[in-house]
């Protein structure tokens, strides 16, 4: 996702946060190698303002797709 990020020019880090961090976001994902990029709408009760998912996430879930066809198309050569 990182790499992802930086291929695009959206700003990303790795780093510890908490709860405080979570609750003040915008919108929220998680990842996982199953589950691809996955929009969180609630944390603990509380609902993230906006749209689920938010543009982010959605431009990250367009982007993720786009490559996985490449990596299929490339593996099916």
């Amino acid at each position: 996702m990182l790499a992802l990020c930086r291929q695009h020019g959206i700003a990303a880090s790795e780093k510890d946060f908490s709860l405080t961090d979570v609750y003040g976001a915008d919108e929220c994902f998680v990842t996982g190698t199953l589950g691809g990029i996955t929009p969180v709408r609630q944390v603990d009760g509380r609902r993230f303002p906006g749209a689920v998912p938010g543009p982010l996430t959605e431009k990250l879930q367009g982007l993720y797709a786009e490559l996985l066809q490449a990596d299929v198309a490339r593996r099916g050569q």
